[in-house]
């Protein structure tokens, strides 16, 4: 039986960090599949499709690596996929409440377990929402996605 995960996120942008945890988490699964998560509640820059779009052209390479959006649950999004486990990242202990509560209901849900592996420490300050201030402000951001 194939060891499948979800790496799920908003991915807006995609950073080098959300790389390294998959990178990282293919030495651990069989397959990972980026669910790009629909959340009307967030303010995007880039539609669905084009973050979808973006992620697909980095691992076209990858036959391990699937991207593909999601509007509802990511329990359910991972019990589509036949996954077993939640693949996560960690860069604080700021994000590790919010982590660990999401770990535990997850579980409690569905019996899917949340894999986390904690970031690079170089990497640690990247996140979406710090690349997209830069980005606003008119600033080189290319060190900061992937190539």
């Amino acid at each position: 039986m194939e060891r499948a995960a979800i790496f799920p996120g908003t991915f807006d942008p995609f950073t080098i960090g959300h790389e390294a945890i998959v990178r990282r988490g293919l030495s651990l699964f069989d397959h990972i599949y980026i669910g790009v998560g629909v959340n009307k509640e967030k303010s995007v820059i880039e539609e669905t499709a084009k973050r979808v779009e973006t992620i697909r052209r980095y691992y076209r390479d990858e036959p391990r690596v699937s991207i593909e959006s999601y509007y509802d649950l990511t329990i359910d999004f991972a019990r589509r996929k036949n996954a077993k486990f939640i693949l996560r990242g960690l860069r604080s202990v700021r994000d590790f409440e919010y982590e660990r509560d999401m770990a535990d209901m997850n579980r409690r849900l569905t019996g899917i377990e949340t894999v986390i592996l904690f970031t690079e420490p170089p990497l640690a300050a990247i996140s979406s929402s710090v690349v997209r201030d830069l980005i606003s402000h008119g600033m080189d951001v290319s060190d900061l996605l992937p190539h």
